[in-house]
């Protein structure tokens, strides 16, 4: 028999950021590798959205409430206010307009949970620098004439969005390439150097 796979570890400090019983949407879910998480350990009300067909059709066969749907576009269909955390993990750099999703997100949750591949490594700037090349590395898997990446978004760029769309920082993290998590403490140059990844939980700011 097959062992079950390893849940990825930005997934799992993910889930650690939703509160159990919460009712959560999963922007971009993908396969429901979050969504059937969140609904085992944390018993939510979760549904979700993808855009592939294959990615619905997964999650369907695994029991997950998922519809088809874009990001950019559907968003705006969900009411103000529907859920208490909309989730967008490794998501947000794939979608053509961040600053339109990130404000939905904000309406239609109370919080919102971001996480993302950090352009702003120094492994990327050293590449692009060193070689004058588009980078592949291991959280950047695919070359640039078939990336769904289109906004390339370091740290300090959504740090600056956030504040951009009145959001409040409730929490963040940057994990490093063996996926470990940065010291809190750092500041915010150490982390958009040596942070792979990262992801935030944001709240809108009370006038």
């Amino acid at each position: 028999m097959n062992a079950k796979p390893a849940t990825r570890i930005d997934l799992l400090l993910v889930a650690g950021m939703v509160t159990d019983g919460a009712r959560v949407l999963d922007v971009g879910c993908g396969d429901g590798e979050l969504l059937r998480l969140l609904s085992e350990t944390k018993r939510v009300d979760a549904r979700g959205m993808e855009i592939s067909q294959k990615g619905v059709n997964d999650c369907v066969a695994k029991g997950l409430s998922v519809v088809q749907g874009d990001a950019d576009v559907d968003l705006a269909d969900y009411p103000t206010g529907g859920f208490d955390y909309v989730i967008l993990s490794q998501t947000l750099q794939a979608t053509r307009n961040p600053k339109y999703v990130l404000e939905q997100m904000l309406r239609i949750g109370k919080r919102a949970i971001v996480s993302f591949p950090n352009f702003g490594h120094w492994r990327i700037r050293w590449q692009i620098a060193a070689r004058g090349r588009m980078p592949v590395t291991s959280n950047l898997t695919y070359a640039w004439y078939e990336t769904p990446n289109i906004h390339f978004c370091s740290i300090r760029d959504f740090i600056a969005l956030a504040e951009l769309v009145e959001a409040r920082i409730v929490d963040s993290m940057a994990l490093d390439k063996e996926g470990a998590q940065m010291r809190y403490e750092a500041p915010w140059f150490v982390w958009n150097l040596l942070g792979e990844q990262a992801m935030f939980l944001l709240e809108r700011k009370r006038g």
